[in-house]
Order: structure tokens, then C-alpha cells, then sequence
């Protein structure tokens, strides 16, 4: 038996507000998922001063779809 594979779809932002941007994002993109029942995760991660990101896990057989509707920078296999 094989488990679907979840992907991290992942937008970057930079700048002084970086962390606020992300943070305020991630919120955007967990009403997506609550208003579409799609995804596994949200968040955001602060990763230096400038330089945080805000991320939404979903299954691999719906990364198209939330990926052609919220457009984000890139993507990786989502690791727990």
C-alpha cells in the first residue's frame, strides 16, 4: 500500500517585514484550505531578520490545482 506523497508549496519573502508578510499570509492561506477542504498544513517559518516564508502542504494529487490558484515561488516534498 502507498501513501500519497504531500508536497510543500512555498512562497519566500525578504525585507524587514518579511516575517509579518509571512505570517499575515499564512493566514490567507489557511482560509483557502478551510473554504476549498483541501491541504494537509499551513504556516510560516522566520528564518532570519529578512527573510521568512509561509508554506501550505498539500497532496500531490492536489498541488495543481492549489498551485494554479495561489501561485507560489516553489515547491518541495513536505517532511514531518
Amino acid at each position: 500500500m502507498s501513501t500519497e506523497r504531500i508536497i510543500k508549496l512555498i512562497w519566500d519573502f525578504r525585507g524587514p517585514d518579511a516575517n509579518k508578510t509571512a505570517e499575515h499570509h499564512a493566514i490567507h492561506l489557511e482560509q483557502y484550505k478551510e473554504k476549498h477542504n483541501v491541504g494537509h498544513l499551513t504556516g510560516h517559518e522566520h528564518i532570519n531578520e529578512f527573510y521568512s516564508l509561509a508554506y501550505f502542504a498539500v497532496k500531490e494529487s492536489d498541488m495543481i490545482s492549489v498551485r494554479d490558484a495561489l501561485i507560489p515561488q516553489r515547491g518541495e516534498l513536505f517532511e514531518e
